[in-house]
């Protein structure tokens, strides 16, 4: 409830003050809360801590896509935000693997304690690496310093005004909705007869396929919002292939599944960000955010009334959407005054 009600403010507050700055409070945020269930650990403290934690997140989303997609805009890079941003996610995924090996050592040497307060270390060093990130200064020709509320209302306002923001919107969270399958996949793997001792390790190859397809973000780029469609939906149709099958080698085709859905997230995002037009840019992604803690609602309502084989099929819902929703803008396709205020970020 905490990231839900806080997504949207504090994208805002990127906004107005300080994309970098928001990310630094996010890994202050999260380390305080794991300090708390280290140091006092008991209920109250331990519902303290996902507070922290939940506004932690709010403070990352949309400030780091806004942080990446303007310092680019600056140096006139723009074109190459889904290879960067690729990069990023590919890490993030790629950092799982040491991760969990390093939590298993930890947790034999020290247990809970020493996890806990080396990943309160993690998230100080994190902070402190955000600290150093370069922020391009506010351009003069956008929009006037004019206080939190007004950077709150035109970045909701773009969001729901201009359809061709709407729709990428609307795409990006279905689509990060879909991460959610993720948590479900040790799930299948225990059901389709994997020993529970060696799930950790069979589950390596899914994280690093992500991360291989993230990567391939900027090449995907080029591809139309069919042909994207077209790939996440192939991804979707081996997902349920794979849940018909129901042995273990389908594990592969959750992989490559999974690749697949990473790629074209990286491509749906840099998307969104091409059509966002003026200063409010982390209040606009932080509204994809809010939706996409929604859609997540339906991927576990999916999984309760058919596992794999719902799921599977709710992909391929969304695959058959973005042709619709990542589709380019007509010339005067949109209606008067929708940009009304905002300075297109891209040259002209």
């Amino acid at each position: 409830m905490v990231g839900i009600v806080a997504e949207i403010p504090t994208g805002a507050l990127a906004d107005r003050f300080s994309r970098r700055t928001s990310l630094v409070v996010a890994g202050l945020l999260q380390a305080a809360g794991y300090a708390l269930w280290v140091a006092l650990p008991g209920f109250p403290a331990f519902a303290a801590g996902f507070v922290l934690w939940g506004l932690g997140g709010s403070f990352v989303s949309g400030a780091l896509q806004a942080l990446l997609y303007d310092g680019l805009v600056a140096h006139g890079a723009q074109r190459h935000y889904a290879h960067v941003y690729g990069q990023v996610e590919a890490v993030g995924l790629l950092a799982q693997l040491p991760a969990a090996a390093a939590a298993t050592v930890l947790f034999s040497l020290g247990d809970y304690e020493l996890v806990g307060w080396v990943s309160v270390a993690t998230c100080l060093g994190a902070a402190a690496l955000a600290s150093r990130l370069p922020e391009p200064p506010r351009s003069a020709g956008e929009e006037p310093d004019t206080g939190y509320l007004p950077t709150l209302r035109a970045g909701v306002a773009q969001a729901f005004v201009r359809p061709v923001v709407r729709r990428a919107v609307l795409a990006v969270a279905l689509l990060t909705g879909l991460d959610a399958l993720e948590e479900y996949f040790p799930l299948l793997a225990q059901d389709w007869g994997v020993a529970t001792g060696v799930i950790p390790l069979a589950m390596v190859a899914i994280p690093f396929a992500g991360a291989v397809g993230a990567a391939l973000g900027g090449r995907a780029g080029r591809l139309g919002p069919v042909a994207l469609g077209l790939t996440l939906g192939a991804g979707a149709l081996l997902l349920a292939g794979t849940g018909l099958a129901a042995h273990p080698a389908g594990l592969a085709g959750v992989a490559v599944f999974y690749g697949l859905y990473r790629m074209v997230l990286v491509v749906a995002d840099a998307r969104l960000q091409d059509r966002i037009e003026g200063p409010a840019r982390a209040t606009v992604t932080s509204v994809a955010g809010l939706a996409t803690d929604l859609a997540v609602f339906v991927v576990y309502a999916a999984w309760v009334l058919g596992a794999v084989l719902a799921a599977a099929t709710l992909v391929l819902l969304v695959a058959a959407a973005l042709p619709y929703a990542l589709r380019a803008p007509r010339p005067g396709s949109e209606p008067a005054g929708a940009r009304e205020g905002n300075r297109p970020v891209l040259p002209t």
